[in-house]
């Protein structure tokens, strides 16, 4: 493995750096975020600039990370290690497969249970749309963008208004709120936009590399 190389890539939809594991729920949320999406790999004992910081002790770390995989992740994870020596720093690489058995919640603090989704380098709650769609079994793979008329109307009221609600865009584009959605999870699975979820609603903000 070029651990060097993945470094180099930079924190990611499939890449994650962390310099210690001291928190099980936020473990479990980078855990439950890869496998809701299409797996990744988390980089322990890499710090979020990239340095290599090693990992003091691979067994409590590994310890860690399966505490939290089997008891705070709804369903369990099983996470793969390997063991990566750089200029004689141990870099643990946990690699999380994309699951068969979406969603997967994971335990806040709180212990209340959350779904999360990886966008781009971040861990985000999922909208409740896709947390429907994850239930669902979405099987589709590469996610390809189409740019028609109601992508283009999409597009132009984000430029305009900065986000956009599931109502709203049905309303533009004068479809089913069914077509709507598809249109709106797809944008969201290709990294297009991204999913906020409040008490009151449920909304909708391009990411900043494409707004």
């Amino acid at each position: 493995m070029n651990i060097r190389k993945l470094i180099l890539q930079g924190e990611g939809t499939t890449i994650d750096f962390k310099k210690t594991i001291t928190n099980l729920e936020k473990i479990a949320k980078s855990l439950v975020a890869f496998a809701n999406n299409k797996g990744g790999q988390l980089l322990i004992g890499v710090a979020d600039d990239g340095t290599i910081k090693g990992v003091k002790s691979e067994d409590e770390e590994k310890y860690m990370i399966l505490k939290s995989a089997h008891q705070y992740c709804k369903p369990a994870i099983e996470p793969e290690f390997e063991e990566v020596y750089v200029d004689d720093k141990l870099v643990l690489v946990v690699t999380i497969r994309s699951s068969d058995t979406k969603p997967h919640y994971a335990l806040d603090e709180q212990k209340k249970w959350w779904v999360y989704f990886r966008v781009d380098d971040r861990s985000v709650l999922a909208s409740k749309i896709l947390v429907d769609v994850l239930k669902k079994g979405n099987k589709d793979t590469g996610h390809m963008i189409s740019y028609t008329e109601d992508e283009k109307k999409l597009f132009e009221y984000l430029k305009e208004e900065g986000r956009i609600t599931l109502l709203e865009f049905s309303k533009i584009i004068r479809s089913s709120h069914r077509h709507a959605q598809k249109i709106l999870v797809n944008m969201i699975l290709t990294g297009v936009l991204l999913p906020h979820s409040s008490e009151k609603e449920e909304y909708f903000t391009m990411t900043e590399r494409t707004g």
